[in-house]
């Protein structure tokens, strides 16, 4: 599946609340999203719209490795 290319910083926080992901904190034009599910994880996520391509990958390959899934898999959780 391939990576969104228009997903805004703050579509894709409210994307990730499906995993337990809660806005803990925004530092400048960054959110800062925290999840205990599996165990404590972070993210920083920019407030960009669109964000670029590779920080999606970044972001979202992060995720799927804490979770132990494919991208793909997550992405289709996801989106």
């Amino acid at each position: 599946m391939k990576l969104p290319r228009d997903l805004s910083g703050d579509n894709l926080a409210k994307a990730l609340r499906k995993l337990g992901y809660e806005i803990t904190r925004q530092t400048g034009s960054h959110l800062r999203l925290t999840t205990q599910q599996n165990g404590e994880h972070h993210v920083t996520v920019p407030r960009h719209n669109p964000i670029r391509v590779g920080t999606i990958g970044g972001i979202l390959g992060d995720v799927a490795n804490h979770f132990q899934i494919t991208r793909d898999e997550l992405l289709q959780r996801l989106f």
